[in-house]
């Protein structure tokens, strides 16, 4: 196997996330912000699926040692430097994450839920514990399950199948299509922040990250079928639970648009 023929296997996931009918329905400034709400969560689970690479790729201990594969670490060396200590839009160094609770601000979304499930998860030190006490959507719940649990078993080329197919991979075409409807719903809302947040993600993973990730994997896999066939049903699992998420977030705008009327 290779990476053209796991990108052909995914192809059904790919489609069905891409075509999904979420994006018809972000129309007001409320599904936005109900949006922006509920995808936060992805954007901060990403950060831990990157450091886990780091952390299996690189040496983040001392005494330092070499790791195994120059290239690899390099690879997510460079992915961690724009992620984790970006330019923002007035030139000081964020996360992406960071990034994005500020344009979520800007825009007047809530981070109160988000704030308050990243205190649990430092009150309880568990991770699978805060998710559990929770009363997020149980679709959030399960992708957030799934990616630590990917991330617990601990194998590089899963947690990095997790990181490119599901998440880095997606990311420039996903955003290319809200990116559109957010410019021609809501003119009047401040949304430079999130825009910039957008833009910068296009460029970074359509011509650094994701081939840079796509690279990743197939050092990690190089001739093992196994590791192989590992990544192709981690990558569908990844998939499925995203398509998990819109379908939630889906749920949600629909329903306070009901309540509404």
């Amino acid at each position: 196997m290779d990476i053209q023929s796991i990108n052909r296997s995914i192809e059904t996931q790919k489609r069905a996330l891409l075509q999904h009918s979420l994006y018809e329905k972000v129309e007001t400034v409320e599904d936005l912000r109900c949006f922006l709400e509920s995808h936060v969560y992805a954007v901060w689970d990403f950060m831990s699926l990157l450091k886990a690479l780091q952390s299996k790729l690189t040496c983040t201990t001392t005494p330092w040692i070499a790791s195994k594969n120059p290239e690899t670490r390099y690879l997510i060396n460079e992915i961690v430097l724009a992620e984790e200590s970006d330019l923002t839009l007035d030139g000081k160094r964020q996360s992406h994450f960071e990034m994005y609770l500020d344009a979520m601000t800007s825009c007047g979304a809530n981070t109160q839920q988000i704030n308050a499930f990243i205190e649990n998860v430092v009150a309880t030190q568990n991770i699978f514990v805060s998710i559990k006490q929770s009363d997020l959507h149980p679709n959030i719940k399960s992708f957030l399950d799934f990616t630590f649990r990917v991330i617990e078993q601990g194998k590089p080329h899963e947690i990095a199948a997790a990181f490119t197919f599901g998440r880095e991979d997606l990311i420039p075409e996903m955003f290319t299509e809200i990116l559109r409807n957010f410019e021609a719903n809501f003119p009047e809302t401040d949304l430079k922040k999130l825009i910039y947040y957008f833009e910068r993600h296009i460029e970074l993973d359509a011509d650094e990250h994701g081939p840079m990730a796509m690279k990743m994997i197939t050092e990690l896999c190089e001739n093992n079928e196994t590791k192989w066939k590992e990544v192709e049903e981690i990558s569908k699992l990844a998939l499925e639970k995203r398509i998990g998420l819109w379908d939630a977030i889906e749920e949600k705008i629909v329903k306070s648009a009901t309540e509404l009327v």
